[in-house]
């Protein structure tokens, strides 16, 4: 004999693990550490600085 399942509690629980499969599958694509964004931050500021300590004055 088989379970009885509520089909409710079954599409949810399909619903929430495609969504986190597709959540998942995003990250990869697009997503970046932590590291790399406050890398990137940085190297952001220096060149701003860099840039700003050449400009002339009038």
């Amino acid at each position: 004999m088989s379970d009885i399942v509520n089909l409710n509690q079954f599409k949810k629980r399909k619903a929430r693990q495609d969504e986190k499969r597709r959540a998942d599958e995003n990250a990869v694509k697009f997503g970046r550490t932590k590291a790399e964004k406050s890398r990137d931050k940085a190297e952001e500021t220096r060149e701003t600085r860099r840039l700003d300590g050449h400009q002339l004055e009038d």
